[in-house]
């Protein structure tokens, strides 16, 4: 093991490759996730992921459209854009928070600033996590898997294992 190696074991950073050496906890398949971008190449590169792993994805281009999709018929996850156009993705954090529909529904905020300052005021008005952009898989599939196992999210079922043959 090299130096580098030993260093990042100790401060918990995982590798990559190292995610294949536990099984993924992944949340049920179905969830329905709500994707706030006005960015439409973050909406089709974020919801291609999470299709691909089974998930329902909706989008919506602005935090008060986001607002009256969520109110009317409440995702299970929200990625939701800082900066966007009209209310920020700040404020509508804010409303998600207070209406009863949406209260406990996890929010992950994203963001391409490249000042991280903005997480620990996301953390005081309520998100669940943070991201920065550009994102990859790895990031996307670790916030979810930690929301499953806080249990934020419900988690998958695993398939029952095959009876052994007498």
């Amino acid at each position: 093991m090299s130096q580098l190696d030993r260093f990042r074991r100790l401060l918990g950073m995982r590798q990559p490759d190292d995610r294949r050496s536990t099984r993924r906890k992944n949340a049920r398949k179905g969830l329905r996730v709500l994707i706030v971008d006005d960015s439409q190449t973050i909406v089709a590169a974020l919801g291609h992921m999470l299709g691909q792993n089974g998930y329902e994805t909706d989008s919506a281009d602005s935090a008060e459209a986001a607002l009256e999709k969520a109110r009317t018929d409440p995702p299970d996850l929200i990625f939701l854009d800082i900066v966007l156009p009209g209310m920020s993705g700040f404020s509508a954090l804010r409303q998600f928070r207070r209406d009863p529909a949406t209260e406990s529904v996890p929010v992950i905020m994203i963001s391409g600033n490249p000042q991280a300052v903005e997480e620990f005021y996301l953390k005081k008005i309520g998100a669940d996590d943070f991201m920065k952009k550009p994102f990859g898989r790895y990031e996307v599939f670790s916030r979810i898997e930690r929301l499953v196992s806080d249990g934020e999210l419900p988690a998958r079922e695993r398939p029952a294992a095959e009876p052994a043959d007498l």
